[in-house]
């Protein structure tokens, strides 16, 4: 039964009432039972494009932060892309001091809302956590990103964030690419030492995956835009609708626009297709499309977009990580009577979060495990009208220890949708590479850069985020970010 908002709030006040005046021992945090996150509840939620879910009350994050035990070692420290003091922060939430608690996360971090809701702390700090392991179980460890949320939020929604100071104005110019969480990290960090910076977006809009790849229910674009203002304060400028590649070359911004360093966060904006006959027809979507259809251009808001909505009934999605949880939950709310996530392997082996996997099957979406995509059918109009799926079974690990997917010859069957949506991934940003003589990447397209320094093979160009990476977290692309900063204003201070 879904518990309400109200329902876990009692039980935390209850909860909060017997351990605010005791010493705990460390077995006495350890029996403190985990805080459940508040969610809308599912026949309700799929109705709306409202965030899923609600946030702690206060006692909720002050009973969650008291499971820290503390350690010595900080275990979890060494999960984080960007090294948190996360017992710190905890800390300081479990007393209550949430501004004390914001502060210290965000010597690290500049954009705790958004990586409290959409990192996946399960496998990076949380995974480490000792509380946890004692559990012999991670989602026993105590809740780091949800305290990371409450705190963040709490300081926004209650006007006590404090920007960074800014040093003297140094002369320089720099010329930052995009402006998703690598891009946005290494714009503060260059800014606050002084430097003139300008960040270039290509859409209409700022805030890259996170604005146009990240749905509303799992992410406010609300939060999104409140980030990019604080940049704007602090003297950030940014420029839409230029296409670096096509409106400027990197070249001509450092040769003819005097900027001294640039950094690209371009992302990884190419989707993948699959090869297989009719992913040409009318009704197959990659899912970047889909998604900026509706987060972007909010094609939801039948009536009040201009953007068209694709009449959808059956739909399926193909792949298993968070963007096609993403896909099929947004397909759901857009009024699609059926959704499947087809994949190949088992939910053992799916990347996707827990938590967006547990949503979805909330929400009515249908799994087809052990299934892979032959081609898709559609009627003499060219639209959709089926896909013919095969039956799988797991064979050998591959190349990344999962084992491979095996098809069983004989088990071809068509099922009826008049909808796909393909979520197999995505690769790098094909036009900077296109465009700049000497720029040099690997196979896959993305920048090869110096571990150290993040420094591309063209002197004062460096690169961070997804275009690096591959498809990467919101954290490890932001530390990314805050790695190339560091470098750059090491390379203009001698300059």
């Amino acid at each position: 039964m879904h518990a309400t908002k109200e329902e876990l709030a009692a039980k935390a006040d209850a909860l909060f009432e017997q351990l605010k005046d005791k010493t705990l021992s460390p077995k006495d945090r350890t029996q403190i039972p985990l805080q459940e996150m508040p969610t809308q509840d599912p026949s309700v939620r799929v109705t709306n494009m409202q965030e899923v879910a609600l946030g702690y009350t206060e006692n909720q994050v002050r009973v969650e932060a008291m499971r820290c035990l503390q350690c010595k070692n900080k275990p979890c420290i060494q999960g984080c892309p960007v090294s948190i003091d996360i017992p710190a922060f905890v800390a300081e939430a479990a007393k209550g001091n949430y501004v004390k608690s914001v502060e210290i996360i965000k010597e690290s971090s500049l954009l705790p809302s958004i990586c409290g809701r959409v990192c996946p702390q399960e496998s990076q700090c949380q995974k480490f956590c000792t509380v946890g392991k004692m559990h012999k179980d991670v989602d026993q460890s105590v809740s780091i990103g949800r305290i990371e949320r409450f705190v963040a939020d709490y300081a926004r929604e209650n006007d006590m964030e404090k920007n960074p100071t800014i040093k003297a104005e140094t002369g320089k110019k720099v010329a930052v690419v995009g402006s998703g969480p690598a891009s946005i990290s290494a714009a503060a960090d260059l800014r606050r030492e002084g430097h003139s910076v300008v960040m270039f977006e290509a859409l209409h809009k700022a805030g890259g995956v996170l604005i146009y790849g990240i749905p509303e229910f799992r992410l406010p674009k609300s939060i999104v835009e409140h980030e990019l203002n604080n940049l704007k304060e602090m003297g950030v400028e940014l420029r839409p609708n230029y296409l670096v590649g096509k409106t400027r070359k990197i070249t001509d911004l450092m040769e003819k626009d005097g900027f001294d360093a640039v950094f690209v966060g371009s992302g990884a904006g190419l989707p993948k297709f699959m090869g297989i006959e009719g992913e040409n027809y009318i009704g197959v979507f990659s899912a970047n499309e889909y998604l900026t259809r509706s987060n972007l251009m909010k094609a939801y808001a039948v009536g009040q977009s201009r953007t068209p909505l694709y009449n959808s009934h059956k739909v399926a999605v193909f792949g298993g990580g968070n963007v096609a949880m993403d896909a099929a939950r947004t397909a759901k709310r857009l009024g699609a009577e059926e959704v499947s996530i087809v994949y190949r392997r088992t939910e053992v082996e799916m990347p996707a979060r827990k938590e967006e996997v547990a949503h979805a099957k909330e929400e009515g979406i249908i799994f087809k495990y052990l299934h892979a995509p032959l081609k898709i059918t559609a009627n003499d109009k060219g639209r959709v009208n089926g896909v013919e799926l095969i039956t799988c079974e797991l064979g050998e690990p591959d190349a990344s220890g999962r084992r491979s997917p095996v098809e069983i010859k004989g088990s071809e069957k068509v099922y009826d949708y008049d909808t796909v949506i393909v979520a197999i991934g995505n690769a790098s940003n094909p036009l900077i590479k296109a465009t700049t003589d000497g720029i040099e990447v690997n196979r896959r397209g993305n920048f090869i850069v110096n571990e150290e320094t993040c420094e591309t093979s063209l002197k004062g160009v460096y690169a961070g985020g997804d275009i690096v990476l591959g498809a990467a977290t919101v954290i490890l692309a932001m530390g990314q970010g805050r790695k190339a900063a560091k470098a750059m204003n090491d390379y203009l201070a001698n300059l």
